[in-house]
């Protein structure tokens, strides 16, 4: 039946990938508002839903790294599969378990999501599988194709946490048991993922796996990559969406239903984001869009703890939304296109972990505080956090080929961090180990951007 179901969705390698990553977006939507309000349910508060948030984000981070790590030695379609079979394990565990111990270990070798986006060991390793099947030419254009069914899939996940409710009143059940079936529908998606990534092409010689060195030419800019995407990525952690929704229903008790329906429309806003941004981006430059989307975004982040009332938390959240994501297509294209093609896989699950490691830290915090006050400190240390005033260009100036282009943006990059990343990321390209006339073109690739 599975094979006879993507037989019919079409031939093509990618649109099996994107059809995988809606269908598991959707259960991220879905699990990452029922799993505070389930938590809830079952007695425990906000500092357990931290650390089940936490851990969910360390193992995917230990997961990453091991699915790295074999990419040389096994194709990703057999690595994609086996976490397909980890995700029907993990909702089935959530659906049957009730101790909170137990769940903190499923959630650490599970593949639960408790944010709007994708740090699950699936994203690197569709990511990589992705950029092998589609032309240079056409890789963002795809990756926001990629980005965007992600999106508004979640969105419509989260716009479904609220039938387990509603299905446990229409039947005359406990509202446990619907929240349990939910976890139910999460292990039944991941079934149907399996079917579609056994689908997939065999995409590496099948005449041995590489032994060598998992990376070799592109190993000093990925680490470098790594390194940068785990700043911005602790700052997240403390509002993945599973806190965001548990701050909303104690501040302004919240059902589970309008969580929903206020999350749904953060996705949609998002994931029509990215192609707006190629529009803003092709008339100001890459550049100028992240750094000044970014800053407003983050702006609205912080002023959401003030709010008076839930009508403005939810405008400065959908104003957020709108402009936070602008650079995720580009930033996957990019980390993609600078490394050679077998490199790919372990490139993307490297960058992949330090920013589930980096936030897998906050959550915990995020936890912690909102059990002290209601107030809101978790977005304003995730906004903060995000706006930092310090930046190192100084040396990045003097080496860039383009330092009257770097001189002009300086005092801008002390009050974004995209601004500080980018003079890093020269920084990196002009110490890449490579001929002096590549660097200079990857410099001015990157300027002009």
């Amino acid at each position: 039946m599975g094979s006879a179901v993507t037989q019919r969705l079409a031939a093509s390698p990618a649109t099996l990938i994107f059809t995988a990553r809606g269908i598991r977006s959707f259960g991220d939507g879905l699990i990452s508002l029922v799993l505070p309000a389930y938590l809830l349910e079952l007695g425990y508060g906000a500092l357990a839903t931290g650390m089940i948030a936490t851990a969910t984000l360390l193992g995917s981070a230990i997961l990453t790294l091991l699915a790295g790590a074999s990419t040389g030695r096994a194709p990703v379609k057999t690595l994609l599969s086996g976490a397909a079979v980890l995700m029907t394990l993990t909702g089935m565990g959530f659906a049957t378990i009730g101790d909170f111990w137990p769940l903190v270990l499923i959630a650490f070798v599970g593949t639960l999501n408790p944010s709007s986006g994708d740090v699950s060991v699936f994203l690197p390793l569709e990511q990589a599988e992705l950029a092998g099947v589609v032309s240079n030419r056409d890789r963002i254009r795809q990756f926001a194709r990629y980005s965007f069914i992600g999106s508004v899939m979640a969105a419509v996940g989260a716009l479904a946490a609220g039938l387990p409710g509603r299905a446990a009143d229409f039947f005359g059940i406990d509202s446990k048991f619907g929240l349990q079936g939910a976890f139910l529908v999460y292990a039944s998606l991941g079934l149907i993922v399996l079917a579609i990534y056994r689908s997939l092409p065999v995409t590496r010689d099948q005449g041995g796996f590489r032994q060598g060195p998992l990376l070799v030419q592109s190993r000093q800019i990925v680490l470098g990559l790594a390194a940068l995407f785990s700043l911005d990525a602790f700052a997240g952690g403390f509002v993945v969406q599973s806190l965001l929704a548990l701050w909303l229903f104690e501040k302004f008790d919240l059902s589970l239903a309008t969580a929903g329906l206020i999350f749904f429309w953060t996705g949609v806003l998002s994931a029509f984001s990215y192609f707006i941004a190629a529009r803003v981006a092709d008339r100001f430059g890459l550049l100028n869009t992240m750094v000044f989307t970014h800053l407003p975004a983050n702006v609205c982040l912080v002023l959401t703890a003030f709010a008076p009332s839930l009508g403005t938390a939810v405008a400065l959240l959908l104003l957020r939304s709108a402009l936070s994501q602008m650079d995720v297509p580009t930033r996957t294209s990019y980390v993609m296109s600078i490394v050679p093609k077998d490199e790919r896989p372990a490139a993307a699950s490297v960058t992949a972990v330090p920013r589930s490691l980096a936030a897998a830290v906050s959550p915990m915090l995020s936890g912690a505080l909102l059990a002290i006050s209601t107030f809101g400190w978790p977005v304003i240390f995730a906004g903060g956090l995000k706006m930092p005033t310090t930046c190192s260009c100084s040396s990045s100036i003097a080496r860039s080929p383009s330092s009257r282009t770097y001189s002009a943006l300086c005092p801008l990059m002390a009050l974004s961090g995209h601004f500080w990343t980018a003079s890093l990321l020269q920084r990196l390209l002009m110490t890449q180990s490579r001929p002096n006339q590549d660097r200079l073109a990857l410099s001015h690739a990157w300027v002009r951007l």
